[in-house]
Order: structure tokens, then sequence, then C-alpha cells
């Protein structure tokens, strides 16, 4: 593989999950998780942000694609960024959830006490040796 494909490949990836996210903000909201397990409400995503930040990406892959042989590619760059940037402001709780709220220490308020499993009565213990 030559050096020149680099960009290309790395292009055609950032290409992929741009239409991902497009895919993503696109499809309907019963698409999305089936069944809640968390203690506490999801965080919504917002779907403008999302359609930003896929565009966005894909504003960057072709820049990657173009390389410096394109005119277009300083643009496309200061372009992809500005709506990365404007997608994550818009989710910015989605993203605050996503990153800052891990493990289950975390599920929960500091007001709330989480549920706590009650040892069975009528079973017998079991003992190991």
């Amino acid at each position: 593989m030559r050096l020149e494909y680099i960009p290309i490949v790395l292009g055609a990836i950032a290409a992929l999950i741009g239409a991902l996210l497009l895919y993503d903000a696109a499809s309907p909201e019963g698409a999305r998780p089936l069944r809640e397990r968390r203690r506490r409400a999801r965080a919504e995503i917002n779907v403008p942000g999302e359609v930003l930040a896929g565009l966005g990406t894909l504003c960057l892959a072709a820049a990657f694609v173009g390389a410096d042989q394109w005119r277009w590619t300083t643009v496309l760059v200061i372009i992809g960024t500005l709506l990365l940037i404007a997608g994550a402001i818009l989710n910015r709780a989605f993203l605050r959830e996503m990153l800052l709220f891990r493990g289950s220490s975390r599920r929960t308020e500091e007001h709330e006490t989480p549920p706590v499993a009650k040892p069975k009565e009528d079973e017998p213990r079991l003992r190991i040796r």
C-alpha cells in the first residue's frame, strides 16, 4: 500500500461514521433502546445536533480525501469543525451523561437511595467449606 492512500482510507472511515450519524438521526424513535434498564432517565439525543455532527464528520471526510490537491480543503475543515462544535453544544447533556455518569455509583441522585436486594428468609443459606 502506498503512503498516499492513507488519507483516502481515513476519509472513507470518517465518511462511514458520518453516514451512520445521519442514519441514526433520521431513524425513527422506535428504533432506539427498546427497554430502559437504568434507574434514572436517559438524557435525550438532540436530533438536529446529531445531524450537524454527521454533516461535520462528512465535511472532514471530504477534506481527508481531497488532501492538499483540492482547493476547498481548508474551507471544508473550518466548516466541518464548526458543525461538529455546534452538534456537540446541542447534545451537551447527552455527551455529559455518556462521559461522566459511569458505573453503578453514579446512577442515582444524592437524595435518592438505590434499591437493595433483601435476602429471602425461607431459603437456607449455602455454606462454602
